[in-house]
């Protein structure tokens, strides 16, 4: 009987300290959070442009700052806020890359230069970087074969 209570108990301990997800809200939260990251980047886009640059360097700069903006935001603490609040919204933007890649070397400039921020810098970006850069060789390399071989003209 002892050992059932106790079962009993840990299953309440265990219900009252898993988080509670709301998938709709939580969509919500993306939804939002991504939708303001890209209005800023489309309200920078057309400042640039009225500037009178082309839409090739107006894109240019439009995601240079945001990854200033984002790695300002990172280091002041408010960025880690906002991912958790809007999820995959502020995660998947440039600016969520941006924050993968500047939150380690923040967390790790006291190891030193080469052996925290050297080292750590790409930890969470890392696996990103390099199987976007492989896929795009294995694409590129699949792409070459067949013009060569007069699949696709």
């Amino acid at each position: 009987m002892d050992e059932q209570r106790q079962q009993m108990a840990y299953q309440n301990y265990v219900k009252k300290k898993t988080p509670v997800h709301n998938l709709p809200m939580n969509m919500a939260k993306a939804f939002v959070t991504g939708g303001l990251i890209c209005v800023a980047g489309q309200g920078i886009l057309n400042y640039c442009k009225s500037l009178g640059m082309d839409s090739d360097t107006s894109g240019s700069w439009t995601s240079l700052i945001l990854v200033l903006v984002s790695v300002f935001l990172t280091g002041w603490g408010f960025y880690p806020v906002l991912a958790k609040w809007g999820g995959a919204g502020a995660l998947v933007p440039i600016t969520g890359f941006a924050n993968s890649v500047a939150a380690p070397a923040i967390e790790y400039k006291k190891e030193g230069q080469v052996m925290g921020i050297g080292c750590k810098i790409f930890t969470i970006a890392g696996p990103v970087i390099l199987y976007g850069v492989f896929t795009s060789w294995a694409l590129g390399l699949g792409y070459w074969i067949l013009r060569e071989v007069g699949v696709i003209g």
